[in-house]
């Protein structure tokens, strides 16, 4: 959880740098019927995000976080957030499959399937 917490709150922070920093390369995406893949930390783009974020996105909270399946080096979680105005009114609440794993002793998100544009 302290992964996805770190994620969120760069996320927010629009820090492109602590964002590349919760993730595990190569990460990927699948949403809106493609499968997106960064293949080194460094290539995921806060920019992009913002692209795709929505027109008045301010934040992202989570709503629900839930672990599915653990094990030593990797932990399947179903998630739901929301994007957000800065009058904190919804824009939008996902429904969401995260894959954070462990490699060589960091923990960082490896992929994520979200029903989000």
């Amino acid at each position: 959880m302290a992964t996805l917490d770190r994620f969120m709150a760069a996320l927010n922070r629009r820090d492109e740098a602590a964002l590349n920093d919760t993730l595990n390369f190569p990460h990927v995406r699948i949403a809106s019927g493609r499968v997106t893949t960064w293949p080194t930390a460094g290539t995921y783009r806060v920019a992009d995000f913002l692209e795709r974020a929505g027109d008045g996105w301010h934040e992202s909270r989570w709503e629900e976080r839930t672990v599915i399946h653990a094990g030593a080096d990797k932990v399947h979680l179903a998630v739901v957030y929301s994007r957000r105005r800065a009058d904190g009114s919804e824009l939008g609440r996902f429904p969401s499959i995260y894959i954070v794993t462990r490699v060589d002793g960091k923990w960082g998100i490896q992929a994520r399937s979200s029903f989000a544009g």
